[in-house]
């Protein structure tokens, strides 16, 4: 079963295949870039579960190794154990792009996640039930978490090849989070699995933002439910954002770059209103990707989208 939209599959791959064309830039503006994101992710994937540090003091936690006062000691062993898990996580893919998925992966990243607020379950299984605060969900029985992270491997080998990267990504994804397979952890070692998924396949890192919590949560909750399509858009909408801000930095001045825009103040140039623009980028229609809490996207995407849009009318003649 196919869960992307066609035409998004080809703008992303389109998108990928101009960011791998600039691969030769010089590795250090790659590797700012790199870490920008890393610290973006350990901050979103953090606060997510409730951390408290800001963006700005989770660089100066885990980059200057300050401690700022008056937030908690676990908020900054958090901040530092999840960059620690994301730096093996590169580390991982520069050595095998084609590293085996395996419970042992799974339970190194879990352990190196936890390695300092939770050292006796780091990389362990839980040994009793749990359930998740604020959702409809009622993780497995304990006794039946070993054979459903088995089936969970059996289940990657079978799809891997099957599904767009995206889609295996976002399924594999949520079958972490639905097992639930540690008492604590498990959304950030979803995340990060995840990741290795789309990193293998050559996509940049990407994040779920903090600011889409509740959303991202709502998605989780349809896929609980079996209705995959909005969580695997709503991962697909975070990877076009990682690979805009790529392409924004790394696009040599000599090539023309696209300039994003709020919606608010795209729509004084175009025909759209900025609700209807919103309402197409959520839908995945607007090649667009947030920043914070706004949307954002160029004069070229809209004109893209009604180019677009005038072929299948042409069509439907």
């Amino acid at each position: 079963m196919k869960y992307l939209n066609t035409k998004f599959v080809e703008r992303l791959e389109k998108k990928l295949q101009r960011l791998n064309a600039l691969r030769s830039l010089p590795k250090s503006a790659v590797q700012k870039l790199q870490e920008q994101l890393r610290i973006e992710m350990t901050y979103n994937s953090n606060a997510i579960e409730g951390n408290s540090l800001t963006l700005k003091e989770t660089f100066l936690v885990v980059i200057d190794g300050i401690t700022v006062k008056g937030k908690p000691l676990k908020d900054h062993l958090e901040a530092k154990d999840h960059h620690a898990a994301l730096e093996y996580l590169y580390d991982l893919v520069e050595k095998d792009t084609r590293h085996t998925i395996s419970e042992r992966l799974i339970r190194t990243v879990h352990q190196l996640i936890m390695q300092e607020t939770d050292k006796e379950w780091a990389g362990r299984y839980r040994n009793a039930n749990v359930m998740i605060t604020g959702a409809n969900h009622i993780p497995p029985d304990v006794l039946g978490v070993p054979q459903h992270m088995h089936e969970l491997i059996e289940w990657t080998r079978k799809n891997g090849r099957v599904l767009h990267s995206i889609e295996y990504a976002s399924l594999f994804h949520h079958k972490i989070a639905h097992i639930h397979p540690f008492f604590d952890g498990n959304g950030r070692t979803a995340r990060i699995m995840m990741n290795v998924l789309l990193m293998q396949s050559g996509f940049p890192l990407v994040v779920v933002l903090k600011n889409d919590r509740k959303k991202y949560y709502t998605v989780l909750d349809k896929a609980d439910k079996g209705n995959y399509t909005p969580l695997v858009r709503f991962i697909a909408q975070a990877v076009e954002r990682s690979l805009d801000m790529y392409l924004k930095v790394l696009t040599p001045t000599t090539q023309k770059r696209e300039t994003y825009l709020p919606l608010s103040e795209l729509a004084t140039h175009t025909s759209y209103s900025a609700k209807y623009l919103n309402l197409l980028a959520r839908l995945g229609k607007l090649e667009a990707h947030k920043e914070r809490r706004n949307w954002l996207a160029s004069k070229e995407a809209v004109e893209r989208y009604m180019k677009s849009r005038d072929r299948q009318r042409d069509v439907g003649k």
